[in-house]
Protein backbone atom coordinates (compact mmCIF):
# COMPACT_ATOMS: atom_id res chain seq x y z
CA UNK A 1 0.00 0.00 0.00
CA UNK A 2 1.36 3.48 -0.90
CA UNK A 3 2.32 5.78 2.02
CA UNK A 4 1.92 9.01 -0.01
CA UNK A 5 -1.79 9.67 0.72
CA UNK A 6 -1.18 9.08 4.42
CA UNK A 7 1.72 11.61 4.52
CA UNK A 8 -0.39 14.18 2.71
CA UNK A 9 -3.18 13.77 5.22
CA UNK A 10 -0.79 14.18 8.15
CA UNK A 11 0.68 17.31 6.52
CA UNK A 12 -2.73 18.91 6.12
CA UNK A 13 -3.53 18.17 9.74
CA UNK A 14 -0.28 19.87 10.77
CA UNK A 15 -1.22 22.95 8.72
CA UNK A 16 -4.65 23.07 10.35
CA UNK A 17 -6.47 22.03 7.22
CA UNK A 18 -9.02 19.36 7.95
CA UNK A 19 -8.57 16.35 5.74
CA UNK A 20 -11.31 15.35 3.34
CA UNK A 21 -12.60 11.80 3.28
CA UNK A 22 -14.56 10.28 0.38
CA UNK A 23 -17.72 8.42 1.31
CA UNK A 24 -18.00 4.94 -0.27
CA UNK A 25 -20.62 4.77 -2.97
CA UNK A 26 -23.31 2.09 -2.53
CA UNK A 27 -23.01 -0.86 -4.87
CA UNK A 28 -26.15 -1.75 -6.77
CA UNK A 29 -26.93 -5.26 -8.07
CA UNK A 30 -29.29 -5.82 -10.95
CA UNK A 31 -31.45 -8.77 -9.76
CA UNK A 32 -34.24 -10.19 -11.88
CA UNK A 33 -37.64 -9.38 -10.52
CA UNK A 34 -41.03 -11.06 -11.05
CA UNK A 35 -44.30 -9.27 -11.34
CA UNK A 36 -47.16 -10.22 -9.04
CA UNK A 37 -49.12 -11.86 -11.86
CA UNK A 38 -46.07 -13.89 -12.92
CA UNK A 39 -45.62 -15.16 -9.37
CA UNK A 40 -49.28 -16.16 -9.21
CA UNK A 41 -49.09 -17.92 -12.57
CA UNK A 42 -45.98 -19.85 -11.51
CA UNK A 43 -47.65 -20.91 -8.28
CA UNK A 44 -50.73 -22.12 -10.17
CA UNK A 45 -48.57 -24.16 -12.56
CA UNK A 46 -46.77 -25.84 -9.67
CA UNK A 47 -50.07 -26.61 -7.99
CA UNK A 48 -51.58 -28.07 -11.15
CA UNK A 49 -48.48 -30.19 -11.71
CA UNK A 50 -48.67 -31.58 -8.19
CA UNK A 51 -52.39 -32.29 -8.47
CA UNK A 52 -51.92 -34.03 -11.83
CA UNK A 53 -49.17 -36.22 -10.41
CA UNK A 54 -51.30 -37.08 -7.40
CA UNK A 55 -54.29 -37.99 -9.59
CA UNK A 56 -52.04 -40.22 -11.72
CA UNK A 57 -50.82 -42.09 -8.65
CA UNK A 58 -54.40 -42.54 -7.46
CA UNK A 59 -55.42 -43.98 -10.82
CA UNK A 60 -52.52 -46.45 -10.86
CA UNK A 61 -53.17 -47.50 -7.25
CA UNK A 62 -56.86 -48.06 -8.00
CA UNK A 63 -56.00 -50.14 -11.07
CA UNK A 64 -53.58 -52.27 -9.03
CA UNK A 65 -56.25 -52.85 -6.37
CA UNK A 66 -58.81 -53.95 -8.95
CA UNK A 67 -56.30 -56.26 -10.64
CA UNK A 68 -55.37 -57.78 -7.26
CA UNK A 69 -59.05 -58.54 -6.57
CA UNK A 70 -59.39 -60.16 -9.99
CA UNK A 71 -56.27 -62.26 -9.33
CA UNK A 72 -57.80 -63.51 -6.08
CA UNK A 73 -61.10 -64.38 -7.79
CA UNK A 74 -59.46 -66.22 -10.69
CA UNK A 75 -57.15 -68.07 -8.28
CA UNK A 76 -60.12 -69.32 -6.26
CA UNK A 77 -61.95 -70.43 -9.41
CA UNK A 78 -58.83 -72.20 -10.65
CA UNK A 79 -58.32 -74.07 -7.39
CA UNK A 80 -61.98 -75.12 -7.26
CA UNK A 81 -61.80 -76.39 -10.85
CA UNK A 82 -58.63 -78.37 -10.15
CA UNK A 83 -60.30 -79.92 -7.09
CA UNK A 84 -63.37 -80.76 -9.17
CA UNK A 85 -61.17 -82.47 -11.76
CA UNK A 86 -59.42 -84.56 -9.10
CA UNK A 87 -62.70 -85.63 -7.46
CA UNK A 88 -64.29 -86.48 -10.80
CA UNK A 89 -61.23 -88.51 -11.76
CA UNK A 90 -61.62 -90.46 -8.53
CA UNK A 91 -65.29 -91.12 -9.31
CA UNK A 92 -64.35 -92.27 -12.80
CA UNK A 93 -61.83 -94.70 -11.29
CA UNK A 94 -64.47 -96.07 -8.91
CA UNK A 95 -66.89 -96.49 -11.79
CA UNK A 96 -64.32 -98.42 -13.81
CA UNK A 97 -63.61 -100.62 -10.78
CA UNK A 98 -67.33 -101.41 -10.52
CA UNK A 99 -67.41 -102.18 -14.21
CA UNK A 100 -64.45 -104.53 -13.91
CA UNK A 101 -65.97 -106.32 -10.89
CA UNK A 102 -69.25 -106.96 -12.71
CA UNK A 103 -67.43 -108.06 -15.84
CA UNK A 104 -65.32 -110.55 -13.87
CA UNK A 105 -68.47 -111.99 -12.26
CA UNK A 106 -70.15 -112.25 -15.67
CA UNK A 107 -67.09 -113.96 -17.17
CA UNK A 108 -66.94 -116.45 -14.29
CA UNK A 109 -70.63 -117.21 -14.67
CA UNK A 110 -70.19 -117.62 -18.42
CA UNK A 111 -67.45 -120.21 -17.79
CA UNK A 112 -69.71 -122.02 -15.31
CA UNK A 113 -72.54 -121.99 -17.85
CA UNK A 114 -70.27 -123.46 -20.50
CA UNK A 115 -69.08 -126.24 -18.16
CA UNK A 116 -72.51 -127.04 -16.74
CA UNK A 117 -73.67 -129.30 -19.62
CA UNK A 118 -70.47 -131.35 -19.38
CA UNK A 119 -71.04 -132.20 -15.74
CA UNK A 120 -72.88 -135.39 -14.80
CA UNK A 121 -76.20 -134.75 -13.14
CA UNK A 122 -78.96 -136.73 -11.54
CA UNK A 123 -81.57 -133.97 -11.95
CA UNK A 124 -81.73 -132.65 -15.52
CA UNK A 125 -84.66 -130.39 -14.62
CA UNK A 126 -82.60 -128.55 -11.98
CA UNK A 127 -79.70 -128.26 -14.38
CA UNK A 128 -81.93 -126.73 -17.03
CA UNK A 129 -83.37 -124.28 -14.50
CA UNK A 130 -79.88 -123.21 -13.38
CA UNK A 131 -78.80 -122.83 -16.99
CA UNK A 132 -81.74 -120.52 -17.71
CA UNK A 133 -81.07 -118.58 -14.52
CA UNK A 134 -77.41 -118.09 -15.37
CA UNK A 135 -78.24 -116.95 -18.89
CA UNK A 136 -80.69 -114.39 -17.47
CA UNK A 137 -77.98 -113.10 -15.10
CA UNK A 138 -75.50 -112.82 -17.95
CA UNK A 139 -77.93 -110.86 -20.11
CA UNK A 140 -78.69 -108.53 -17.23
CA UNK A 141 -75.02 -107.98 -16.48
CA UNK A 142 -74.34 -107.23 -20.14
CA UNK A 143 -76.88 -104.42 -19.94
CA UNK A 144 -75.45 -103.23 -16.61
CA UNK A 145 -71.91 -103.30 -17.97
CA UNK A 146 -72.90 -101.07 -20.89
CA UNK A 147 -74.42 -98.57 -18.46
CA UNK A 148 -71.43 -98.69 -16.10
CA UNK A 149 -69.04 -98.18 -19.00
CA UNK A 150 -71.01 -95.18 -20.26
CA UNK A 151 -71.05 -93.64 -16.76
CA UNK A 152 -67.28 -94.09 -16.45
CA UNK A 153 -66.75 -92.44 -19.82
CA UNK A 154 -69.04 -89.55 -18.81
CA UNK A 155 -66.87 -88.99 -15.74
CA UNK A 156 -63.75 -89.03 -17.90
CA UNK A 157 -65.28 -86.42 -20.21
CA UNK A 158 -66.08 -84.28 -17.18
CA UNK A 159 -62.46 -84.60 -16.04
CA UNK A 160 -61.21 -83.47 -19.45
CA UNK A 161 -63.61 -80.52 -19.43
CA UNK A 162 -62.58 -79.49 -15.90
CA UNK A 163 -58.89 -79.68 -16.80
CA UNK A 164 -59.43 -77.46 -19.84
CA UNK A 165 -61.25 -74.90 -17.69
CA UNK A 166 -58.52 -75.06 -15.03
CA UNK A 167 -55.85 -74.45 -17.68
CA UNK A 168 -57.58 -71.27 -18.80
CA UNK A 169 -57.97 -70.09 -15.22
CA UNK A 170 -54.27 -70.74 -14.62
CA UNK A 171 -53.24 -68.78 -17.72
CA UNK A 172 -55.56 -65.91 -16.79
CA UNK A 173 -54.18 -65.87 -13.24
CA UNK A 174 -50.59 -65.75 -14.50
CA UNK A 175 -51.32 -62.84 -16.87
CA UNK A 176 -53.15 -60.91 -14.15
CA UNK A 177 -50.26 -61.39 -11.71
CA UNK A 178 -47.80 -60.11 -14.32
CA UNK A 179 -50.14 -57.17 -14.90
CA UNK A 180 -50.08 -56.29 -11.19
CA UNK A 181 -46.28 -56.40 -11.16
CA UNK A 182 -45.97 -54.15 -14.22
CA UNK A 183 -48.41 -51.60 -12.81
CA UNK A 184 -46.48 -51.63 -9.53
CA UNK A 185 -43.25 -50.93 -11.40
CA UNK A 186 -44.92 -47.79 -12.76
CA UNK A 187 -45.07 -46.36 -9.23
CA UNK A 188 -41.27 -46.54 -8.98
CA UNK A 189 -40.19 -45.73 -12.53
CA UNK A 190 -42.91 -43.13 -13.31
CA UNK A 191 -43.04 -44.57 -16.84
CA UNK A 192 -46.54 -44.83 -18.23
CA UNK A 193 -45.54 -47.53 -20.70
CA UNK A 194 -45.35 -50.11 -17.91
CA UNK A 195 -48.84 -49.14 -16.76
CA UNK A 196 -50.33 -49.45 -20.25
CA UNK A 197 -48.60 -52.79 -20.85
CA UNK A 198 -49.87 -54.04 -17.50
CA UNK A 199 -53.43 -53.04 -18.36
CA UNK A 200 -53.20 -54.82 -21.72
CA UNK A 201 -51.95 -58.05 -20.14
CA UNK A 202 -54.61 -57.75 -17.44
CA UNK A 203 -57.31 -57.44 -20.10
CA UNK A 204 -56.00 -60.54 -21.90
CA UNK A 205 -55.94 -62.43 -18.59
CA UNK A 206 -59.55 -61.44 -17.90
CA UNK A 207 -60.57 -62.68 -21.37
CA UNK A 208 -58.89 -66.06 -20.81
CA UNK A 209 -60.45 -66.46 -17.37
CA UNK A 210 -63.90 -65.46 -18.64
CA UNK A 211 -63.62 -67.90 -21.55
CA UNK A 212 -63.41 -70.76 -19.03
CA UNK A 213 -66.94 -69.90 -17.85
CA UNK A 214 -68.42 -70.41 -21.31
CA UNK A 215 -66.25 -73.38 -22.31
CA UNK A 216 -68.28 -76.36 -23.49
Amino acid sequence: MSKLPILRTLAKMGEGVPPTFHQPQPVSYNLPTMEANEVQEFANQMKESGESHEESLKTISLAISILAVLVAMVTVLGHRTHTEAVLTQSRAGDQWNLYQAKKIRMDNLSVTLDLLPTQPTTNPTLTSAKTAEYKAHIEKWKSDLAEEQEKARDFEREVTHAERKASRYDLGEALLQISVVLCSITLFTRKRAYFLLGLMLGLVGIVFAASALVLR
